[in-house]
């Protein structure tokens, strides 16, 4: 897979420790983005299942919800991914993405009810749609815009995600307290409210000049062309293959594993409120993220974004084997706890691993096949036997062969996909050694980068 030709990167890179991105307003501005956008994810995935419920909708009808939105953004996130690149830097996408957010509370408080009143079949199938503009499909664009401006305003896209962690644990307290003391509706308007401001956050949001007319020098006034030719390379290219393999045997049984975990840990958890206390943990799982997500990129840079990807799906072997085989609640508590360094690893691994090993004019692309739709069809794939399973042979012998797969897989994966020690994606900060051994291994359009990068 060649990499681009020419480099947003600036003669003299800013820092980007977390220190010096603290000072700056850029970085508040683009983590306030975060923030906003995963608060109106949190409040949807914590609180819409009550919320149907109490309309009266079946748990059938619940469940064609979440199967609606995963099967649209299947369908949107190759489109999405193909215009990202086309846009660059551009808000477009993304500010579509921030409209139908703000139309969630008046299409929950207007629309809804009625579609429920005339079929509640159709109002599933036209909610999961909705949803999916704004969550499963649009989380895409978010991620993969909000990296593409962390490399263009040379500060940590880790840095700045982990405000998405601290909106996902403040967020539920809020949200909770509204539905119990104002009224369950005012949720949804609480979203568009977010989506509200997440709107003037990105009118403002900086976009370097110098990143702008990089990316219309490189391939005319309408910034970059992506041919079938570009894409064919990249979906052909060797470890984007071994990407896809992990990301569809690791990242969605991260998922699917977590799915009915809460069932799970209720069932060992003997004394107090089993719940109430999954709770807490999750809370503090969440919040851990956020800290874990201070070093990770750190550390993703000292070992390699391969090997933080196949860290992550160690760990989650771990987790997954050791509830299979020790139920205490202390280690319950422990397995559940341990999400908080896979989470931070997964994510900064995936896009490090994206811009330094493939063309990073197409990086939405790129993460929107090799991440989104490979997750997505992972997990559809799997919840189904994987949930049948339980039934039929229990939680523990299912995690056992949950783990086989993760293990089966990441062998797999690591087999394709080629390593990225010492690489650094254009814009990011950074040297690189162009006589590294590593460099062996990368295709011939990466190394000029590299070495692009080391005469500037």
């Amino acid at each position: 897979m060649s990499a681009p030709t020419s480099s947003t990167a600036s003669a003299t890179p800013s820092s980007s420790t977390l220190g010096a991105s603290l000072k700056r307003a850029v970085f508040w501005n683009y983590g306030g983005l975060y923030f906003f956008y995963f608060a109106i994810w949190q409040i949807f995935f914590s609180f819409h299942g009550l919320w149907f419920d109490e309309k009266g909708m079946s748990g059938s009808d619940i469940g064609l919800i979440n199967t609606v939105m995963a099967v649209t953004a299947l369908c949107l996130q190759p489109l999405y991914g193909y215009l990202q690149d086309r846009l660059g830097l551009k808000k477009h996408l993304f500010s579509f993405v921030v409209l139908c957010g703000a139309m969630v509370g008046p299409f929950f408080a207007f629309a809804f009810p009625p579609l429920m009143d005339w079929n509640m079949t159709g109002a599933a199938v036209v909610g999961g749609m909705f949803m999916a503009l704004v969550l499963l499909a649009g989380v895409s664009v978010v991620e993969a815009y909000n990296e593409r401006a962390s490399r263009a305003n040379h500060f940590e896209y880790g840095h700045a995600r982990l405000f998405g962690s601290i909106a996902g644990g403040t967020i539920t307290l809020v949200a909770g307290w509204m539905w119990a003391n104002v009224n369950p509706d005012s949720i949804w308007w609480a979203a568009s409210f977010c989506a509200i401001v997440l709107g003037v956050l990105l009118f403002v949001a900086k976009v370097p000049e110098g990143a702008k007319d990089a990316a219309a020098s490189a391939d005319g006034p309408s910034g970059t062309t992506i041919t079938k030719a570009t894409i064919m390379r990249l979906v052909t290219d060797r470890s984007f293959i071994g990407f896809v393999v992990l990301m569809f045997g690791t990242a969605a049984l991260y998922d699917v594993f977590d799915q009915q975990f809460s069932i799970y840990f209720a069932q060992h958890v003997s004394h107090g409120n089993p719940e109430q206390l999954f709770s807490y943990v999750v809370t503090i799982q969440i919040f851990s993220e956020a800290v874990v997500m201070l070093f990770a990129p750190w550390f993703i840079n000292k070992i390699g974004a391969k090997r933080g990807l196949q860290l992550f799906a160690a760990i989650l072997v771990v987790r997954v084997l050791g509830s299979a085989l020790v139920t205490t609640t202390e280690a319950l508590i422990a397995w559940r706890l341990l999400a908080a360094i896979e989470m931070p690893l997964m994510l900064v691994s995936v896009m490090k691993y994206i811009t330094r090993v493939f063309d990073v004019r197409i990086s939405a692309t790129a993460y929107m096949l090799g991440f989104g739709v490979a997750k997505s069809l992972g997990v559809a794939a799997f919840s189904l036997p994987f949930g049948a399973a339980y039934d039929s042979i229990g939680f523990s012998n299912t995690y056992l062969v949950m783990t086989g797969v993760i293990v089966v897989v990441t062998v797999i994966a690591s087999f394709l996909m080629r390593n990225d020690f010492g690489l650094r994606a254009p814009g990011e900060d950074g040297e690189i050694d162009p006589a590294d051994d590593s460099m062996a291994e990368i295709d011939p359009g990466l190394k000029s980068v590299a070495e692009s990068t080391l005469r500037h």
